[in-house]
């Protein structure tokens, strides 16, 4: 998966392009940040798989396994964990600074799926509420077929023992055991 978006950015020479037509230095921020710690074909994308890698590998390597010392696996692990993370801020910064100049350059594009979003939670939400709808109708016509089984109280017969009597003619007898 990351390897195809890998290689949609190699090739680009190394240091800060010229911003391409359309969204300017879109490449250099996926390239090396002057200063950093990355070789000159690798990308943000490259290190945060490089990075998951590391982090999975760590999770399951038979060096921690084999019972050293708790201590230094759990430093390994943090150090794995922490790197991870870093460089998936960094990847996160970009696509918001992206994001950020689509919204200057092109308004009417944000708004535009903004107004999508919008439509797609209508229609969520618009299907939550039938599913409601049906689940009431559902509880009211049991409700209803309760009420139809059971007599008005005008209907039943005067007295607390008759009363007791035909409520408990509708009880099902207990089933023997033989």
């Amino acid at each position: 998966m990351a390897a195809p978006l890998g290689a949609m950015f190699t090739g680009q020479p190394p240091g800060p392009p010229p911003p391409p037509q359309g969204l300017p230095g879109q490449a250099s921020l996926l390239q090396a940040a002057p200063g950093a710690s990355r070789s000159s074909n690798s990308t943000l994308v490259d290190e945060l798989e490089s990075s998951f890698e590391a982090c999975f590998a760590s999770l399951v390597s038979q060096d921690y396994v084999s019972g050293t010392d708790q201590e230094e696996i759990r430093t390994g692990v943090d150090q794995c964990i922490q790197k991870f993370l870093d460089i998936a801020r960094q990847t996160e910064c970009f696509f918001l600074q992206k994001r950020l100049q689509l919204s200057v350059q092109k308004p009417e594009q944000v708004i535009k799926e903004d107004v999508s979003e919008l439509r797609n939670e209508l229609q969520r939400k618009d299907a939550l509420v039938q599913k409601h709808l049906t689940k009431l109708r559902h509880w009211q016509q049991v409700l209803e077929d309760i009420n139809v089984q059971h007599k008005k109280p005008a209907d039943i017969p005067q007295g607390s023992l008759a009363y007791l009597e035909q409520a408990s003619a509708n009880i099902p007898a207990p089933l023997k055991q033989t």
